[in-house]
């Protein structure tokens, strides 16, 4: 079955291993890329290593025509004012099942679920909450 909706990632918080801040707090933020499709969430500023944003960001989605194999990347950064912010680790969340159930049945939803955050070491760094909801057009 063919069909396309809003693919709607609910970004809630993440716990972080390491405080990338010499001095005061981090200010994390999150980029989002699904597919050619790209958002930032809103700076938890002063939030250090437990960043709470409650956001909801939405994304065109389509299935199958290839887009079956694309699933959310999430690239946990902290913003610096006066030097170029710091990547402090990766995550993926895995949405082919709910896409396809969703184009099925009208929509679907992937609860709020904990994710690893890892380095570009692949070393562990946190871990990020989200929730997914995919509603067809």
């Amino acid at each position: 079955m063919e069909g396309s909706g809003t693919l709607e990632v609910l970004l809630i918080e993440a716990h972080c291993v390491q405080d990338k801040e010499i001095f005061g707090k981090m200010d994390p933020y999150v980029i989002i890329r699904y597919g050619h499709q790209e958002q930032k969430s809103n700076v938890a500023r002063g939030q250090g290593t437990h960043p709470v944003w409650n956001q909801r960001l939405n994304f065109e989605a389509k299935y199958p025509s290839g887009e079956d194999s694309k699933n959310p990347e999430f690239a946990h950064v902290d913003r610096d004012t006066f030097t170029k912010d710091d990547f402090v680790g990766d995550s993926v969340v895995y949405v082919k099942d709910v896409v396809s159930l969703g184009v099925e049945n009208g929509t679907a939803e992937l609860r709020p679920t904990k994710y690893r955050v890892v380095r570009r070491d692949k070393t562990y760094s946190g871990e990020i909450e989200v929730g997914v909801t995919f509603t067809r057009n």
